[in-house]
């Protein structure tokens, strides 16, 4: 389990960077990948709240331009007792994981959750979902 450290580790280390002036709330986020690639990302605030960007969104962000496509688990940190990603985040996430894909919630202290992505999103939206619908 030394990669399930060195993600927290990455995660914790990437919450540090968060603009956050807004909350105060600091999140980072730390993907691996199918490839053994880790990615990370923290939260983004913004004057206009809805125009923030979520931890989870930078790591995927990363990973896709990096040229990875699957995650294989990710791990949120926050200075809380549980963090777990919005509903926004989980259909992206959704996008690049299977329903076992793991997902770590973990404080400053360590991971204090792990739940299968499924729990989580168990009806996703997919892009089966979007092939089977008719045409116009």
């Amino acid at each position: 389990m030394e990669y399930l450290q060195k993600l927290y580790d990455i995660a914790k280390q990437t919450r540090l960077n968060a603009y956050a002036p807004y909350s105060g709330f600091k999140v980072g986020a730390a993907i691996r990948t199918d490839k053994e690639n880790i990615f990370s990302g923290c939260n983004i605030e913004n004057a206009s709240y809805p125009c923030g960007i979520c931890a989870e969104a930078g790591a995927i962000s990363a990973m896709v331009a990096a040229g990875d496509r699957k995650i294989k688990e990710i791990l949120l940190i926050a200075d809380t007792n549980c963090i777990l990603p919005c509903g926004n985040c989980l259909q992206k996430i959704a996008e690049f994981c299977e329903a076992g894909t793991i997902v770590y919630s973990a404080d400053l202290n360590g991971i204090v959750s792990q739940r299968a992505f499924s729990d989580l999103l168990p009806f996703g939206f997919s892009a089966d979902d979007i092939t089977k619908s008719p045409k116009p």
